[in-house]
């Protein structure tokens, strides 16, 4: 069941979308700004976003752009407006579909549908290791079949490791593959995050932390135990 995000600051606006989606069985986050949306988003819970172009403080073309920095989580635009401009700037800068409002409950669930489609959102590969699965469609993470909620840069390295298991990385490697950044002798960022990877998997399953392996002096590697 596909999980929606709606980044709306009319809360009627946001019922609406919220009770068109249940009866098609989408599962639904509303927020009321996109301040309120980043981090839902760093933390790979929703499957597309509805995003209102017409807000105060940050507007839609702003948050879209803030969203394209951490994700590629597909985005439709919703507005009232429907000049071209705006159709073209909303496109061209990341969003993946434009609706202007009024709209009826078939139509958004037949947009949803199609961008679902279009961005690959219908096929579900599945990277399955022990008792670890990860969708790289949806970036969503299960130990045990419990959903684990991780940052960008955290499902980014576990999706490293499970690509390549009994693989050695060096530090230096990893900064390299997931920040894209050249070693400038701060690694300790690496360490931090694969601190916080261990500790979310392993509330779930010990076993599933103990996959990341550290391997003294040069690095880390994922091995089944």
């Amino acid at each position: 069941m596909p999980t929606v995000l709606i980044i709306d600051d009319e809360q009627d606006m946001r019922n609406l979308i919220e009770v068109m989606l249940s009866k098609s069985f989408f599962h639904t986050i509303a927020v009321e700004s996109g301040k309120d949306a980043y981090s839902i988003i760093e933390s790979n819970e929703a499957d597309i976003v509805l995003l209102d172009v017409m807000m105060p403080n940050e507007d839609g073309f702003l948050v879209c752009q803030k969203i394209r920095n951490i994700s590629s989580v597909p985005i439709i635009f919703l507005t009232a407006r429907d000049g071209n401009e705006d159709k073209v700037k909303g496109l061209t800068i990341g969003g993946d579909d434009y609706i202007v409002k009024p709209f009826t409950a078939s139509e958004l669930v037949a947009r949803i549908q199609a961008v679902l489609r279009r961005t690959g959102l219908n096929r579900q590969p599945i990277l399955e290791r022990g008792v670890i699965k990860l969708d790289e469609v949806s970036r969503k993470v299960y130990v045990n079949n419990q959903k684990v909620t991780l940052t960008l840069k955290e499902f980014d390295l576990l999706q490293l490791f499970m690509k390549n298991p009994s693989t050695v990385f060096s530090r230096e490697q990893l900064l390299e593959k997931i920040w894209e950044i050249d070693y400038d002798g701060g690694t300790r960022t690496v360490d931090t995050h694969i601190k916080t990877l261990r500790l979310k998997l392993g509330k779930i399953s010990k076993e599933a932390s103990d996959y990341i392996q550290t391997v003294w002096g040069i690095g880390y590697r994922f091995e089944l135990v």
